[in-house]
């Protein structure tokens, strides 16, 4: 039986959605990101702080009775909305999102203890997996104990690494936070300027155990779907904006006494791109309605939705820079920071092969 999604958004997503989207309009400005990005350290303790703790983004996925806010994963699409809508370089997705379902999926009072503190703002944790790591992959074997909860072993790729407090490392032994202060970053060169990667060594590191090994892959797992059913939701607020500042500016920009966005050609062009996000919104809504009801076919929806998703984000952001012509070219110009968040978003958990791949196994569509 196919499930019925509620693809609506409700007042009290829409008044989050108000919220959130003035901090943005406020603090996180396209010339603000980009001046941050240009320092090689991109994160805004201060934007994050009043995301997170004062309006309580940070808790949504967090029940009440460990400090949260007791909402969902719709509540979350809309966060990542705006943030993709803003390209913000906060660690959302590896903390509010990917961090914080993992721990919930632990069950144990040390990781209970842990998602107080991420739902109150005071810690940024974030997995140490790397960014491309997909649901439905096998999970990566990286990291050993070496005898009382010590670790040994190297992570590449682990994105936001270079703003977090507790790092989430998936041992032989089990599921352990580490602090940051116990690990070496190494910093890596970043295709988008406002998600940081780093290389994460841990050489006898110190942690503190959160589930046994088959319990911490199961959490792990449900992350990863979560993750990339709420990528999704991020990646149609970036195309969005791609769609609309390119409206914006075929209006306004004029060849032979008349507006560009008057010729035929281009009226194709977007009129194929308002469809096309258009649809991204039917799929990412679904997913993180199915996220939210725990629907069973949950995990094709998402597949489905990060495949989707994917293309449309890189398709929106290459149609954004070449119709702004010489403009778009430009690095003053943000056109770029949305080329960059869209192409690192579709390799983040998971290329949209692998998604693809994912539809037709959940589907049992014979491969070709």
């Amino acid at each position: 039986m196919s499930t019925a999604f509620d693809l609506l958004y409700s007042e009290t997503e829409e008044e989050l959605r108000s919220a959130v989207r003035a901090l943005l309009a406020d603090r996180c400005a396209p010339a603000d990101v980009l001046a941050r990005a240009e320092t090689g350290r991109p994160h805004d303790p201060g934007l994050w702080h009043t995301l997170a703790a004062e309006i309580g983004a940070a808790g949504l996925l967090v029940p009440e009775k460990l400090g949260g806010q007791g909402a969902g994963h719709r509540e979350a699409a809309v966060v990542l909305e705006e943030l993709g809508r803003a390209v913000a370089p906060v660690p959302y997705l590896t903390s509010a999102v990917l961090a914080t379902e993992i721990l919930l999926g632990c069950d144990t009072p040390e990781a209970a203890g842990l998602l107080r503190e991420l739902a109150a703002g005071r810690v940024v944790s974030v997995p140490a997996l790397p960014l491309t790591q997909a649901p439905g992959a096998p999970l990566p074997a990286a990291v050993r104990d070496t005898g009382g909860g010590n670790l040994t072993g190297t992570v590449t790729a682990v994105a936001d690494a270079v703003a977090a407090d507790v790092l989430l490392v998936l041992a032989d032994t089990g599921l352990y936070a580490v602090p940051a202060g116990g690990v070496s970053l190494t910093e890596q060169v970043p295709l988008d300027l406002t998600r940081p990667l780093a290389a994460v060594t841990l050489d006898g590191a110190a942690g503190t155990r959160l589930a046994d090994p088959a319990t911490a892959r199961a959490a792990v797992a449900g992350a990863l779907l979560s993750g990339a059913g709420l990528l999704a939701s991020e990646q149609l607020g970036l195309a969005q904006w791609c769609l609309t500042e390119t409206v914006r500016h075929v209006r306004g920009r004029h060849q032979f006494n008349r507006p560009v966005g008057s010729f035929q050609a281009l009226k194709h062009r977007l009129a194929r791109l308002w469809l096309d996000v258009a649809s991204a919104r039917a799929a990412a809504r679904a997913a993180a309605d199915a996220l939210a009801t725990g629907a069973p076919d949950a995990p094709l929806t998402v597949a489905v939705a990060q495949a989707y998703c994917s293309g449309v984000a890189v398709r929106a952001a290459e149609e954004c820079v070449q119709l702004h012509g010489g403009i778009g070219m430009t690095w003053e110009h943000p056109a770029h920071l949305y080329l960059k968040r869209a192409k690192t978003a579709a390799l983040t958990l998971g290329t949209k092969g692998h998604h693809h791949a994912l539809v037709a196994d959940f589907a049992e569509l014979p491969s070709p």
